[in-house]
């Protein structure tokens, strides 16, 4: 048997960078894995790449910062496949200003996205899990909500939030079997990485003592294994995955 026969792994934001880097090792090792997605057209190439090699997956659409969208897309997996085992939240967005030129909606957008979305899928998954005295939930972090980042005061808000909101409801549910926790990605060779110019990136490697950017596949494995049964007795932690870019005492 794989690691994840049986289990069901619903991901937020799995359409492309990490999401997909999770759902892909995920479902790899055996999961059924529901990609959700604000761009239903990508999450449907992304899990037609899965099935066409024999793997168990569909697409779903699915605007997290909406609690309506957000109790529809789990009506809906509960129908098709009966249960969530793994929730991982990664959907997230940027909108990077200074704080003096950050726009109300700037802000608004990013806390909505970031952190309401977490919450609003997380007390969804807990009905389910709770009944079932099982279940797993993997937040996406980042080392900004640990270190901050100039012109980032909006994400680096929503993202230290879901920090507090990890460890508070690892609290609250640690006796039904269900175990929460984070992974604070550092700077990993994604979409919203890209953009950067060459001059930033080599700002960026000096301060990342193994002097690369992450890839997406370095934010899986964490994933993974938090989600095993080998992470039993771990809850209520943050995982960083930095290259040793923020080292906490």
């Amino acid at each position: 048997m794989s690691e994840f026969d049986g289990k069901v792994a619903l991901i937020t934001g799995g359409a492309q960078g990490i999401g997909k880097a999770i759902g892909t090792l995920l479902a790899e090792r055996g999961a059924t894995v529901v990609v959700s997605d604000l761009n239903l057209e990508a999450a449907e190439e992304t899990v037609s790449g899965w099935t066409s090699r024999g793997l168990e997956a569909m697409a779903i659409r699915a605007d997290v910062a909406s609690e309506g969208d957000v109790k529809a897309m789990f009506d809906t997996v509960l129908s098709r496949v009966g249960k969530v085992d793994i929730l991982v939240n990664n959907a997230g967005i940027t909108r990077d200003k200074l704080l003096m030129r950050m726009k109300d909606e700037d802000w608004n957008l990013v806390l909505s996205v970031n952190l309401k979305g977490t919450f609003n899928c997380m007390k969804a998954a807990l009905s389910s899990m709770s009944k079932n005295r099982r279940g797993r939930i993997v937040n996406i972090s980042s080392v900004v909500g640990a270190i901050g980042n100039p012109g980032q005061a909006n994400y680096a808000a929503s993202k230290a939030a879901v920090i507090g909101l990890t460890k508070t409801v690892a609290r609250e549910y640690a006796s039904r079997g269900i175990t929460v926790n984070a992974v604070a990605p550092g700077f990993i060779e994604t979409s919203m990485t890209a953009s950067l110019s060459e001059n930033v990136k080599e700002t960026l490697m000096k301060q990342i003592p193994q002097g690369r950017l992450g890839v997406p596949g370095d934010v899986a494995h964490a994933v993974a294994f938090l989600v095993s049964e080998g992470s039993n007795y771990i809850t209520g932690q943050v995982l960083h995955v930095n290259g040793g870019m923020y080292m906490s005492g």
